[in-house]
């Protein structure tokens, strides 16, 4: 393949790192709103929780679309339009909000289109990284742990900026998506030089079919992969919903001081997601490591947080040590997908990874909300078990020797 060596500037990973953040402030500070929300609009808890899985389906659905016209036409082509998008949808939900009498269903209808942006923004960096580091394994792995604390930064900030703002107008959070994503918008527009693709895109058909085999030759790692992502936004998410209202209900802490505790876990969880970033360098055996330590962690920990919801101290203790588990496996997930598939499906498959992901997003708060009141220590076991399944399809199906002998083969 005969492409441009592109100079990755430190503007440049600025820039990228720009988008997870703004695209998980963009849901993840509409969380510690939700409570006021439901008082202000006069809607129930799973009514509120709909406002995080509207975001999340609309994504679901795109992000493959996204995918593919990334790998067809280019990353930044994508891109600046799905920012704009976001931007558009923020103005929405803010003014419907802020004018209208009630402003739910538009609220609804604004996440929507947030999450089409977000459908063709935050999944295209990870194969963007790809493209400019080329096959430089240990630079690609450094930068998508760069991304992946971004991202897990954005859901520290996001209790505290959506509290902060929430403090002066309910609905502040919506505009300020909006005008954050207007600064991405920028910094890609100017910063980001993605490189130059002289082979010419693969025709729709002969794309289709080397898509199909690779998820046929590499189905056990990449389904593995995928059902990772799933369970660990949900169980993230969740948390963070039941977080949200659990310091209200019974702990009493609201506003800005009820989002400096929620981003107690989320801080540890962004420390062990850069510091995964750092000690991953490529290795798929380190990479291996780091996912069945940190199923391990974050299973055995989760099926506390129900029986310690009554004792702040050690309710933060349990969802530290889930946020941490969580923070270390993200990087390695992300640079498993990104770094063993070919630069012409890289966007796609990787698209796939992050609709995955985005279904944990949107099951998590409406799950939570329905079953926190009374059958909340079940509904943590389960996710105990579950990881722990999951540890050993890890065990069985992700074969370093094979997945390194399949990446020289193409």
């Amino acid at each position: 393949m005969d492409k441009e060596k592109v100079n990755v500037s430190v503007w440049c990973i600025v820039s990228l790192t720009s988008i997870p953040l703004i695209m998980t402030l963009g849901n993840s500070m509409l969380i510690p709103v939700l409570p006021k929300l439901e008082d202000k609009v006069g809607i129930t808890s799973f009514q509120s929780s709909m406002i995080i899985t509207s975001y999340s389906v609309a994504a679901i659905f795109l992000i493959p679309v996204a995918g593919y016209l990334s790998d067809r036409f280019g990353r930044k082509i994508v891109i600046l339009p799905s920012l704009i998008l976001a931007l558009i949808g923020g103005l929405i939900a803010g003014f419907a909000s802020w004018k209208m009498d009630d402003p739910y269903a538009m609220i609804i209808v604004g996440r929507i289109i947030q999450g089409i942006g977000a459908a063709g923004a935050m999944p295209i960096v990870l194969p963007l990284v790809g493209d400019l580091y080329q096959d430089d394994d240990e630079k690609i792995s450094s930068t998508l742990g760069i991304i992946e604390t971004s991202n897990t930064f954005g859901k520290v900030l996001s209790p505290i900026l959506g509290s902060l703002f929430a403090a002066f107008l309910w609905f502040l959070p919506f505009f300020s998506i909006s005008a954050l994503s207007l600064i991405s918008i920028v910094l890609i527009f100017f910063f980001v030089k993605a490189p130059k693709d002289d082979d010419e895109p693969l025709k729709f058909k002969e794309f289709l079919r080397n898509t199909k085999e690779v998820f046929k030759k590499e189905r056990k790692w990449l389904y593995t992969v995928f059902l990772n992502g799933v369970l660990v936004m949900l169980i993230l998410f969740s948390m963070l919903f039941f977080l949200s209202e659990n310091l209200e209900k019974v702990h009493d802490i609201k506003g800005i001081k009820k989002g400096f505790v929620l981003a107690i876990p989320l801080l540890l969880l962004c420390i062990a997601s850069f510091i995964s970033g750092r000690k991953i360098k490529g290795n798929l055996a380190v990479i291996k490591k780091i996912i069945i330590v940190s199923l391990i962690a974050m299973s055995a920990s989760i099926v506390f947080v129900g029986f310690t919801s009554k004792k702040l101290i050690l309710l933060l203790v349990v969802t530290s040590i889930v946020g941490i588990a969580i923070g270390a496996l993200l990087p390695a997930l992300d640079t498993i997908i990104t770094d063993n598939i070919s630069k012409e499906l890289r966007g796609t498959v990787s698209s796939f990874y992050s609709s995955a992901r985005f279904i944990g997003v949107a099951a998590g708060p409406p799950i939570m909300s329905l079953v926190m009141k009374n059958y909340l220590n079940a509904s943590y076991i389960t996710a105990g078990i579950l990881g722990f399944i999951l540890l050993f399809v890890v065990l069985k199906f992700i074969k370093v020797e094979d997945i390194e002998k399949n990446k020289e083969m193409a």
